[in-house]
């Protein structure tokens, strides 16, 4: 019924049809395939038990180092015969889990220090923007490195310590247009009314200062995946049975001469996706951004 009401809104609205079109043709084609490929990526994440082929830990010895091309696994196997279409699909879930809750605990614990700042100034404001200081001269892949060997690596550690790999962008962000609103006069002009300091941040100033974090964490995210994925290279990452998009490649780097499928597969997934999301995060900031327009 919604489907016919569309339909006949459009019959009866040509012009609402030749804006649509006209909308579509002025993003630009990398824009389009940036959109397209992390659509996909995201349907593979999460429809990957219905669509894998094989089982992760699934292993046939007896075509061991298969090319891409096999009549049974599309993109070849590993050195132990396992399925890499099947390793691949369940890679690009996990790195992509990961990176998108460590996306929204950065983005949070950043954006909520940041509204603190704005709202208590004084000791509290200069005791966030030393934090925010320290972490930014942190060696970050250092600190995770050592707490992941001696902690051990599990993926709530994983996540929870991406979680905190720029946080501060966030946090100067939120703090810097949390001032600017404020100064502006409707904020104070709510409290009069006798609206909360929580409503007055949550209901009127994030929603002003939204896009901009909104483009903040698409340039968050692709850096997180390349940690993720540089840890997991190193060993500290995900850890077997389990695999990622960087543990592919970093078992794979082994048999680089013999089998490349192994690792260049993960690692074409990594540069496209990483490159995706950049693309489409420079297409938002110039859409969002009004000093722009």
């Amino acid at each position: 019924m919604v489907m016919a009401s569309a339909t006949k809104s459009y019959k009866n609205n040509p012009g609402l049809l030749a804006r649509a079109g006209s909308q579509l043709r002025k993003i630009p084609f990398s824009v389009g395939f940036g959109i397209a490929w992390l659509a996909a990526m995201v349907l593979i994440a999460v429809f990957a038990d219905s669509i894998r082929p094989y089982g992760i830990t699934s292993m046939d010895l007896r075509a061991r180092l298969s090319v891409p091309g096999h009549p049974s696994h599309l993109l070849g196997t590993d050195e132990l015969g396992r399925d890499v279409l099947s390793r691949l699909i369940q890679s690009v879930r996990v790195s992509l889990a990961i990176a998108f809750g460590a996306t929204i605990i950065s983005a949070l614990f950043g954006t909520a220090l940041g509204f603190a700042a704005a709202k208590f100034r004084g000791n509290v404001e200069h005791l966030v923007l030393v934090l925010a200081d320290f972490q930014a001269a942190l060696p970050f892949l250092i600190m995770s490195l050592a707490v992941l060997a001696f902690f051990g690596s599990s993926m709530p550690l994983l996540i929870g310590l991406m979680g905190f790999y720029g946080w501060e962008r966030y946090a100067r962000i939120a703090r810097g247009l949390a001032i600017s609103a404020s100064a502006q006069g409707y904020a104070a002009a709510i409290v009069q009314l006798g609206a909360t300091p929580a409503r007055v941040y949550l209901h009127h100033i994030l929603p002003n200062v939204a896009s901009t974090l909104i483009v903040s964490m698409t340039l968050t995210f692709p850096e997180i995946i390349l940690m993720e994925s540089g840890l997991s290279f190193l060993g500290l990452g995900v850890q077997p049975p389990e695999t990622s998009l960087g543990n592919m490649v970093g078992f794979g780097r082994e048999y680089l001469t013999r089998a490349p499928w192994i690792m260049l597969a993960p690692a074409f997934i990594i540069m496209v996706t990483t490159l995706s999301i950049s693309l489409v995060g420079d297409w938002l900031r110039d859409k969002l951004d009004p000093t722009l327009r």
